[in-house]
C-alpha cells in the first residue's frame, strides 16, 4: 500500500424470501439461507467490483439502492470509478442467525486516499444484493491519513477473532443494549452514568489508539481531576468518568446494522453532532467550569465496532468523517435521522 492507501469497511445485510406465516408474519426461513462463509464471500464480491470499477457482475436486484456517504447514486458512479487496489487489512461482523442476515466488516484498498465503509443487504435465499452504503473517508486525521493508519494494523485484534464460551454469549438485545450505553454516556457526558467498560477497554479511531496512549518521556500525564479536556492518555473509563465529553450534544441515527453473538461483536453507523456555542461551556463532576469542543456546529460521520463480552466493552473500533452539521444517512426518516434511540435495523 502506497500513500494513496484506501480503509475499506464492509456491511452486508440480509434479508430472506417472503416467508410469510398465516398471520403475514416473517417466518425467520431455513438456518442454512446463507452462513458465515456465503455472507462473507459477498462483502469480498462487493470489495473486488468496486476495485473493478464494476458492478454488472454482482447478483444486484433490480432495484438496489446504493449510497456514499448519505448521497444516493447509481451502482458503478461515485467510488466505483476510483478504487484501484486491495490492502491486507480485513475484517468482518457476520450476523448469521438473523432471519434479516448481515455482515460487516473493515478492511484497506486504495485509490486517491480512500476509507470507507461499504454497506451491503442481500437477500440471503437467492443471494441478490438488494442495498449497498458506503461510507468513505478521504481526510487526514492526527496527522495521517486514516487508512494508512488501518493499513499499519496489519491485522484484526484478536480480541475481534475469537468466539465467547458458548455459556457466556450475550443475546443481542443485551450486546446492542451494551454498545449504545456508550453514545447515551458519551451524549452530554457528566461522569456520573453507569459507563460498561471492561478493565483493558481499548479505542480506536481511524487506526490511532484514542486511549491508553503512554506518556511521552518529559512529559506528566493529565489529571482527569484538573484536566480542560480529555486525554488520549486515559482509559475509556476515565475519559467517560471525567465528563470532558460534555461537548458531543446528540449522538444520533443510532443504527445497529449487524451482531456477531458468537464473537460478541457489534456493528453500527451514527453521526455525533457539536452544537458548539453556549453548548462548550459546563461544569465537570466536581463542579468546574470548563470550556471545550469545536467552536463551529460539527458533525462526525462515524462507523463504530464493539467488542462485548459479559456486558463489558473491551475494544471499540470507528473510522469517523466530518460531515455537514446535522446531514443524514439516507437510509432514515427525518424523526429517526435527529432520534438519539437505538435502533436494530435487521429486524425490518
Amino acid at each position: 500500500m502506497d500513500a494513496r492507501s484506501a480503509l475499506i469497511g464492509v456491511l452486508l445485510a440480509g434479508t430472506l424470501g417472503a416467508h410469510l406465516h398465516a398471520g403475514g408474519q416473517r417466518d425467520p426461513g431455513p438456518a442454512g439461507g446463507c452462513d458465515r462463509t456465503c455472507l462473507e464471500g459477498l462483502v469480498d464480491q462487493v470489495l473486488e467490483a468496486f476495485v473493478q470499477h464494476d458492478p454488472k457482475g454482482l447478483p444486484l436486484t433490480v432495484d438496489v439502492k446504493f449510497t456514499e456517504n448519505g448521497q444516493r447514486l447509481a451502482p458503478g458512479d461515485g467510488s466505483w470509478r476510483t478504487m484501484v487496489g486491495r490492502g491486507r487489512y480485513r475484517l468482518f461482523v457476520t450476523d448469521v442467525p438473523r432471519s434479516g442476515r448481515h455482515a460487516a466488516g473493515t478492511g484497506c484498498g486504495s485509490e486517491c486516499g480512500l476509507a470507507g465503509c461499504d454497506r451491503v443487504a442481500l437477500e440471503a435465499e437467492r443471494r441478490q444484493i438488494s442495498e449497498i452504503e458506503l461510507f468513505v473517508v478521504r481526510t487526514e486525521f492526527r496527522g495521517q491519513r486514516a487508512a494508512q493508519n488501518v493499513e499499519n494494523l496489519g491485522a484484526p485484534h484478536r480480541l475481534f477473532l475469537e468466539a465467547v464460551p458458548l455459556a457466556e454469549r450475550m443475546s443481542r438485545a443485551d450486546l446492542i443494549k451494551t454498545a449504545n450505553m456508550y453514545f447515551s454516556g458519551m451524549q452530554l457526558n457528566d461522569g456520573r452514568q453507569v459507563y460498561p467498560f471492561a478493565e483493558d477497554c481499548d479505542r480506536i479511531e481511524n487506526g490511532a489508539a484514542a486511549t491508553n496512549v503512554p506518556t511521552t518521556s518529559g512529559q506528566v500525564r493529565p489529571d482527569p481531576r484538573t484536566a480542560t479536556n480529555y486525554s488520549a492518555q486515559w482509559s475509556c473509563k476515565e475519559q467517560f468518568a471525567s465528563g470532558l465529553l460534555h461537548f458531543v450534544t446528540r449522538i444520533r441515527d443510532r443504527r445497529y446494522v449487524a451482531v456477531d453473538q458468537e464473537r460478541g461483536l457489534v456493528f453500527s453507523f451514527i453521526f455525533f453532532d457539536h452544537a458548539a456555542g453556549d453548548t462548550r461551556r459546563f461544569d465537570t463532576p466536581d463542579g468546574r467550569a470548563v470550556t471545550a469542543g469545536p467552536t463551529t456546529p460539527w458533525t462526525w460521520e462515524l462507523a463504530e465496532m464493539f467488542k462485548i463480552e459479559k456486558s463489558r466493552i473491551r475494544r471499540i473500533e470507528a473510522i469517523l468523517e466530518r460531515a455537514p452539521y446535522g446531514m443524514g444517512s439516507g437510509w432514515s426518516s427525518w424523526e429517526d435521522q435527529m432520534s438519539d434511540r437505538p435502533r436494530d435495523v435487521t429486524a425490518r
